[in-house]
């Protein structure tokens, strides 16, 4: 489920990278409990106070008052003061939400980056309409159905969104700017799949690995259809990476554990005020219930991917590698309301296996709850190991202990990237100048790059290359300031954006499998496991 996105009225501290990128990319879905209730309230003669307030206010106030935001603040005060994670969605954000938990979406199949005051084209989705059509990575995108202008409006992200996206079999009319050359596009919107894996592949002859972007609607049945593959090559261990994965649908994770954990095993539980306890055990013979396993998780590992890590922790199935999870313990359901909107409200707890629940305390209110995490973030950027055991301690099987009440502790701790916590480094990625270089230098050197067959040959051969300077150079001709010495001389830096050149030519899987090559902490965690 859709949570509220950490935020900070701050702007003195250091961002850590990582945290920007939740806040950009809208990561942090929550753990949800499928499907949507529709709720009736009971009638009243009397309206209560806060009716009488509202319709004062709209009758009397002093200025025009938009009533729907007033609403929307009221909704999420109100909230706020019963946990972080219970939000009010309005009608105009609610098609959007849920479109968070489905495995597609109504589109034309690009994504886009905004540079300045323009909107280009930084990957076509193969088979969508916009492949179809003959859109190419790099295009401006310049006017939608001839009335909506994009590049030169500097509009948000979200609002581009809303201008592309729309119902299927609707035609939608691109203009677009290639090679200084107008062109016109007339596609029709289509549904869109967007896989929840955003890597699968062998790491060496025994060790597979999978990313997994989110517990959406089927992601099930992705991880299925990436783990037999791994397994006719030889995988004889597994890492599951769950960075950056803030959750999803329980069924989802809950059927991921089942493949891997042998026997009728618990797997989870929930409970609540209103809500009986229900329990979730492994059932079926798993495809994998006897390799090694190794979760890879983060500060941003959160909700659904807690209960995986959980579960297999629990039972002494998996070695946990990384950094404290984000400590969310707490179960939303969504209810439809009269307006058209809906309210994702905390209606249970999880539990694992041995009983713990992981939420992060949120007593003090959402201000300290997202300094908490933003600490956390800047403390593990800035390469301080995190000693914390919070909460009561439990004995797995084997007899290693784990914490409630604080998120997942891992087994191994491992620092962030340091390069995270830089805020020249922020600035890049924040302003998108790092990826506006990266874009512009593919589109250049697309001929040379078609001449790498895979990932692994094309890292070998850009280590040699020295983006780092180039992006300097970049820079300067773009009559911007230069990147300070530190960064010129920061292997981290060279290493990213091998990453994001290996992203624009295959992907989300390059991007994952340049960036593991790189990793020394990932090396490290399958030395030592």
């Amino acid at each position: 489920m859709q949570q509220n996105q950490p935020r900070s009225t701050q702007t003195s501290w250091v961002t850590p990278i990582i945290y920007a990128g939740l806040l950009l990319l809208g990561i942090g879905i929550g753990i949800f409990l499928k499907g949507s209730f529709s709720i009736g309230f009971p009638s009243s003669d009397s309206n209560s106070a806060m009716d009488e307030i509202i319709e004062l206010v709209k009758s009397k106030y002093v200025e025009q008052v938009n009533t729907d935001s007033t609403q929307t603040k009221l909704a999420d005060f109100y909230l706020g003061q019963l946990d972080p994670h219970s939000v009010y969605i309005p009608p105009a954000d609610l098609l959007e939400a849920n479109e968070q938990l489905q495995p597609n979406y109504k589109g034309i199949g690009i994504e886009f980056q905004q540079f300045r005051d323009s909107v280009f084209v930084a990957y076509v989705l193969p088979g969508g309409p916009a492949a179809k059509g003959g859109l190419k990575t790099g295009d401006i995108l310049l006017t939608v159905d001839d009335s909506v202008k994009l590049s030169g409006n500097k509009l948000d992200g979200e609002t581009i969104k809303r201008k592309i996206k729309g119902p299927a079999d609707e035609n939608l009319k691109l203009v677009v700017l290639r090679n200084q050359q107008k062109l016109t596009f007339n596609l029709t919107r289509a549904s869109v799949s967007v896989s929840p894996i955003d890597a699968a592949y062998m790491v060496s002859d025994t060790i597979g690995y999978i990313k997994i972007d989110k517990f959406a609607d089927r992601t099930y049945e992705a991880f299925m259809q990436a783990l037999e593959p791994l397994l006719k090559k030889g995988m004889k261990s597994l890492v599951i990476d769950l960075r950056g994965n803030g959750g999803g649908l329980l069924s989802e994770a809950v059927g991921i554990v089942d493949e891997l954990l042998a026997g009728n095993k618990l797997i989870v539980y929930t409970e609540g005020l209103h809500a009986p306890r229900v329990n979730y055990y492994s059932k079926r013979e798993g495809l994998f219930e006897t390799g090694d396993i190794i979760i890879l998780m983060d500060e941003t590992s959160a909700s659904a991917s807690e209960v995986l890590a959980g579960a297999l922790q629990d039972w002494d199935r998996a070695k946990v590698v990384g950094r404290r999870s984000y400590g969310k313990g707490l179960v939303q359901q969504q209810f439809r309301l009269s307006n058209g909107g809906a309210l994702r409200l905390t209606t249970a707890k999880y539990y694992t296996p041995l009983g713990r629940n992981i939420q992060r305390p949120y007593q003090n209110g959402k201000l300290a709850y997202e300094h908490d995490f933003i600490e956390r973030m800047t403390a593990s950027s800035n390469g301080n190991v995190d000693t914390a055991s919070i909460g009561k301690a439990y004995k797995t099987p084997k007899g290693n202990t784990v914490y409630g009440g604080g998120g997942i502790i891992p087994n191994q701790w491992l620092p962030n990237n340091a390069l995270y916590a830089d805020s020249n480094y922020a600035k890049l990625y924040l302003e998108g100048t790092m990826n506006e270089f990266v874009l512009q230098y593919y589109l250049k050197a697309q001929n040379t790059l078609n001449q790498y067959q895979s990932v692994q040959a094309f890292v070998g051969g850009y280590a040699k290359q020295d983006l780092t300077k180039l992006l300097d150079q970049y820079l300067r001709s773009t009559q911007q300031k230069g990147l300070p010495a530190s960064m010129l001389q920061n292997p981290l830096l060279q290493q990213q954006l091998v990453a994001y050149l290996a992203r624009c030519k295959w992907y989300k899987q390059g991007y994952y499998e340049a960036i593991n090559l790189m990793d020394k902490n990932l090396t490290i965690a399958l030395k030592k496991s």
